[in-house]
């Protein structure tokens, strides 16, 4: 997906081992669809060469205050002014401790501290990913930078946590490029969900024969999974609740893994108490088995089949919407159908009988395990389809449509 078609982005590299990943980045980067300038530091090139940097991103690559050159061919040795004026943004990843110390005191010793002091401060935002040592990160002065950078406007980005270059294991580790790659999409989408907790369920749940067998369904988890994301890019605080699918978290959403059910209800249960939209996109199993085996049951040689009864799981979605919460306005809900035919007259019963605004209905055969998807939405005034696309555009235009809904 061409996420980031028609942006250009000031990719900054300050010194560090990090630099690594800063070669992975501006290839994801273009990939997305972004012109990308890279500018380095004298200790960024100690790291990672220019070349490299040149062949990714497929621009020259400014390294000096002194350059004649420019991005427009001006050649007024004034590349600290011309470089930033048509960017979107300028990312600079890494930021080490001392460039994070620099950006706070108004430094401008090299072309990039030039740069971001002399960049427009209402129309090019700036955007910093820490890498540092785990001590050099929790050093009091690095954190009292860190919070007044941001009280300055400038958007600095969370650290990861995990074995570091110096052989020690903590904070301070930059950003994965996929995690950057993450939160720079999600910079530039509206944030029409800023200030919500938004709950999602996704995936199939699984019940129990015996201890190696049980019931399932074809649902991948990949819809929920897409809202999920969808959600926290529209700036709201996310949890989702997911069946057992093999699927990675998206960047910044909280996960609880559930496998039954009943496991399920529990879990989505208590998120929802302090919620503000539910989205029920699991496909939740109408029946379990009354009583699993404790132990694997074998066949006998009878040909004799065992028999199975069922009892029917607990309906979550209705719960939630007849909660008080819900009762009152407080906890907006959005259920999902997956329908074999006659899409739009299950979707509607399904909407009266779970008692929810906005009911989604799609035709299970054809999204489950599928990338893309196409959906109908059912609400109190009739029905709209959303064509079918990438489940990423989808969940993107109903995170919209829900927060038209919240708004009015």
């Amino acid at each position: 997906m061409n996420d980031l078609a028609g942006k250009h982005l000031v990719l900054g590299l300050s010194g560090g081992i990090a630099c690594y990943k800063a070669a992975e980045l501006c290839r994801a980067l273009v990939k997305a669809g972004a012109t990308v300038q890279v500018v380095m530091t004298d200790a960024a090139c100690q790291f990672i060469t220019p070349v490299t940097m040149q062949a990714l991103s497929g621009r020259p690559v400014f390294s000096s205050q002194w350059d004649p050159r420019d991005a427009a061919g001006v050649g007024n040795n004034m590349a600290h002014i011309n470089l930033s004026r048509d960017a979107d943004a300028i990312v600079v990843a890494p930021a080490s401790a001392d460039f994070m110390s620099k950006l706070l005191h108004g430094g401008a010793d090299d072309l990039l501290s030039l740069m971001c002091l002399a960049r427009p401060l209402d129309t090019v935002p700036l955007i910093v990913a820490p890498a540092m040592n785990r001590e050099m990160w929790a050093n009091p002065a690095t954190q009292r930078n860190v919070g007044q950078l941001k009280a300055d406007g400038i958007h600095v980005l969370a650290v990861g946590q995990g074995d570091q270059a110096c052989g020690e294991v903590g904070d301070g580790r930059m950003l994965e490029a996929d995690e950057l790659l993450a939160e720079l999409v999600a910079f530039f989408q509206p944030k029409v969900l800023a200030g919500h907790h938004v709950l999602v369920s996704a995936g199939p749940t699984y019940e129990a024969i015996d201890p190696v067998r049980g019931i399932t369904n074809l649902s991948s988890g990949k819809m929920g999974f897409a809202i999920a994301r969808a959600a926290r890019e529209a700036g709201a605080d996310v949890t989702l609740v997911a069946g057992p699918v093999a699927l990675p978290t998206p960047h910044g959403v909280r996960r609880v893994d559930v496998k039954s059910a009943q496991n399920m209800k529990l879990a989505l249960d208590e998120i929802a108490l302090s919620a503000t939209v539910f989205i029920s996109a699991a496909a939740v199993a109408d029946w379990r088995p009354a009583a699993p085996a404790t132990h694997k049951i074998k066949k006998d040689g009878s040909g004799d089949v065992p028999a199975l009864t069922f009892v029917e799981n607990p309906d979550i979605l209705a719960g939630i919407a007849a909660s008080e919460r819900a009762r009152q306005g407080m906890l907006y809900c959005v259920g999902f159908a997956a329908e074999s035919h006659d899409l739009l007259t299950h979707a509607q019963a399904k909407r009266a009988r779970k008692g929810v605004p906005l009911l989604v209905g799609n035709i299970g055969p054809a999204t489950f395990g599928h990338d893309d998807n196409a959906l109908l939405l059912v609400d109190e005034h009739g029905s709209r389809e959303l064509p079918r696309a990438s489940k990423l555009v989808l969940a993107r235009q109903l995170v919209a449509e829900i927060a038209a809904k919240l708004a009015n």
